[in-house]
C-alpha cells in the first residue's frame, strides 16, 4: 500500500477510534473495541471508505503500531491515545528505571512547572528511548526530550502501564521526577 494512504488512513482510524467513534455512528464497547464489519459499513459513504484488507494491511504495517485486532478477528481497537473513555485493560507493570517524553520547547516552562499532565487523554505517553521521544516531540515543533525517573516514580507509588506496542502510560509525571 502506498505509504501517503497508509498515513492517511491511519489517521483516519485514529480519529475515529480515539477520539470520534460517534462521527462514523460506531458503537465502542466499554474496552475501546469497534465491530470491524460495522467501521467498514459505515465507512463507505465517508471520504474514506475502509476494506477488511486495508484494515488488515494498516495494522500490520503502520510502524507507530496504533491499532489492534482481537484474537477472533471481529473487532479493532487503538492501543493507546484515547480522548473516550476506554478501559484498555492494562495491568501495572514496573517500568525500567528510565523513561523518556518528546515535547516541543514552547512547552518546556509549563513542564517545568506542573509536570506531565494527560489533558483530554486518559495518560500521559512516555518512550522507552529518547530517540523514540524525540520523533515524537517534532510533531509538535522544536523538540525537546525530558527524562522521567520511571523506578523512583514507581517507588513512590506511581503506576506505569505498558501497552502492546510498547509505549509507557502514566496518569501524570510531577516534575520533581523529570529531567531535561
Amino acid at each position: 500500500m502506498d505509504k501517503n494512504v497508509l498515513s492517511a488512513q491511519s489517521k483516519f482510524l485514529s480519529y475515529l477510534l480515539r477520539h470520534k467513534p460517534e462521527s462514523l455512528h460506531l458503537t465502542m464497547d466499554a474496552h475501546g473495541w469497534v465491530s470491524i464489519d460495522q467501521l467498514i459499513e459505515n465507512s463507505i459513504p465517508s471520504d474514506t471508505p475502509l476494506t477488511r484488507a486495508q484494515l488488515e494491511d494498516i495494522v500490520r504495517n503502520c510502524t507507530k503500531q496504533r491499532f489492534a485486532i482481537s484474537a477472533d478477528g471481529g473487532n479493532i481497537r487503538a492501543n493507546q491515545g484515547h480522548s473516550v473513555p476506554v478501559d484498555l485493560d492494562l495491568s501495572p507493570c514496573l517500568p525500567p528505571e528510565k523513561l523518556y517524553h518528546g515535547t516541543a520547547e514552547k512547552n518546556l516552562l509549563a513542564i517545568q512547572a506542573s509536570g506531565l499532565n494527560r489533558h483530554a487523554r486518559h495518560h500521559v505517553h512516555l518512550s522507552s528511548d529518547p530517540e523514540t521521544a524525540r520523533k515524537v516531540g517534532m510533531r509538535h515543533g522544536k523538540p525537546i526530550v525530558f527524562t522521567v525517573q520511571a523506578s523512583v516514580m514507581q517507588t513512590h507509588g506511581h503506576q506505569f502501564f505498558l501497552t502492546d506496542n510498547g509505549v509507557w502510560l502514566i496518569e501524570s509525571v510531577p516534575p520533581e521526577f523529570l529531567q531535561l
